[in-house]
């Protein structure tokens, strides 16, 4: 069975099939899913999925380019939350350079912030890193260098992957790994430990090839694992199991 690390089922894009999709998964071969928060009004729509399928674990947190929804005012009221609802991770939580918005700046105090919150509550991180691996990684290393986590989406380069590696960190790998242009990271899903990758979606984004640009779900994880074993010389049945631990044991579930 794939457990997916990182999903978005609270997405408008569920919203006129979200239950068939997710009571579906389990036929389909996927048996856990991190569901994982972005903003301030998808940490209410995150819990709901969780509290409603045992499979799905919250993760909650501010994705960097919703910095400016976490308020000085609502700090307390999300440090209530995670005590009080116990999640599996903070995230997705991170740094976004990709626009001019929010100000960099910002999103660092904001990321540290939650950084604190991860050691806090004793919870690893996952992380969204777009054109800012420098400063994610320093941040990370600064400030949480202890607690484990895992870089989704992995963008970076090969040798940054190894440092994440060297802390304890797992590198998430996706749909994107199937793509033709995507030679770098294909490398590194060749080249890493197999104990250090976790198999992600970021659904709704991010479906792998024969569907993207498509919505993308959990079930569609059977082609990042089928192309991270050809690129091994290794089955996809190795992948899948090897992952799935993985992701156990980072999230302790």
């Amino acid at each position: 069975m794939i457990f997916d690390s990182h999903s978005h089922y609270d997405d408008s894009a569920f919203d006129e099939d979200r239950d068939e999709v997710l009571s579906g998964l389990y036929d389909k071969g996927i048996d856990k899913v991190i569901s994982a928060s972005s903003s301030w009004d998808s940490l209410e729509k995150v819990l709901n999925i969780c509290h409603k399928y045992s499979f799905a674990y919250p993760a909650l947190g501010i994705h960097p380019e919703n910095a400016t929804d976490l308020t000085s005012e609502r700090r307390p009221f999300l440090e209530e939350l995670i005590a009080r609802e116990k999640p599996v991770a903070i995230g997705e939580i991170g740094l976004d350079y990709h626009y001019d918005e929010p100000p960099r700046d910002y999103q660092k105090d904001i990321f540290v912030y939650q950084l604190e919150l991860a050691k806090k509550h004793n919870l690893p991180i996952i992380v969204h890193s777009r054109d800012a691996a420098e400063d994610t990684y320093e941040i990370i290393k600064a400030h949480n260098p202890d607690k484990k986590g895992v870089i989704h989406c992995f963008s970076s380069s090969y040798e940054m992957a190894v440092k994440y590696i060297d802390m304890g960190y797992y590198i998430g790998i996706g749909g994107v790994v199937t793509f033709k242009n995507a030679a770098k990271l294909k490398d590194i899903a060749s080249r890493i430990p197999l104990t250090s990758i976790l198999l992600e979606t970021d659904c709704p984004y991010m479906a792998p090839v024969p569907f993207r640009g498509k919505r993308n779900d959990s079930s569609l994880l059977t082609y990042v694992a089928e192309e991270i074993a050809s690129l091994r010389g290794i089955s996809a049945e190795e992948v899948i199991a090897t992952t799935h631990a993985n992701t156990c044991t980072l999230f302790n579930v």
